[in-house]
């Protein structure tokens, strides 16, 4: 956030940070956020999923904490990658994973 964000209306722009970083993104498939030199934000369909986004997100970081330490040069996961690993299990053609009972 630019400094003049940060002294005017800075729980607002907050939230106009979050909202420009979602512009191309579905926010229910990526139900958290982190906002650099501030906390995480989680959100889902009830509280209770907020709360499980909130402790994935946890896991996922200590994963990384974890990963870091052990190899400060670890290179990022390559994007082939990282959409293999989401769209298997929720794209449009997913074929991995649990069955979705929510489609009847």
């Amino acid at each position: 956030m630019t400094e003049k964000e940060i002294k005017s209306d800075y729980e607002l722009n907050t939230g106009k940070v979050i909202v420009r970083r979602f512009a191309d993104l579905d926010p229910m498939k990526m139900p958290a956020v982190l906002v650099a030199n501030h906390g995480p934000f989680t959100w889902g369909r009830t509280a209770a999923d907020a709360v499980e986004a909130a402790f994935v997100l946890e896991q996922i970081a200590t994963i990384a904490l974890g990963t870091i330490t052990i190899n400060p040069n670890q290179n990022q996961i390559s994007k082939a990658l990282l959409d293999k690993h989401y769209l298997r299990k929720h794209g449009k053609n997913a074929y991995y994973g649990q069955i979705d009972d929510s489609k009847g």
